[in-house]
């Protein structure tokens, strides 16, 4: 049973400031839940939360 519940989830860290970029890649930012630099933050996967990564996918790593 603990395989399905960490199955499906996404560690979302942030590795790069969104200082310097667009306002609406910041709003994304603090969307996904991070606030500060080597922020981790643990999302469910979905489409909503893949269209949020690839849009500031240049600010974060990802590991599934």
């Amino acid at each position: 049973m603990p395989e399905s519940r960490s199955k499906g989830l996404l560690r979302i860290t942030l590795v790069r400031s969104p200082i310097g970029y667009a306002e609406d890649q910041k709003r994304t930012v603090r969307a996904l839940g991070l606030r500060r630099m080597r922020h981790t933050v643990e999302k469910t996967d979905s489409p909503v939360i893949r269209g949020m990564i690839y849009k500031v996918r240049h600010l974060v790593k990802v590991e599934e």
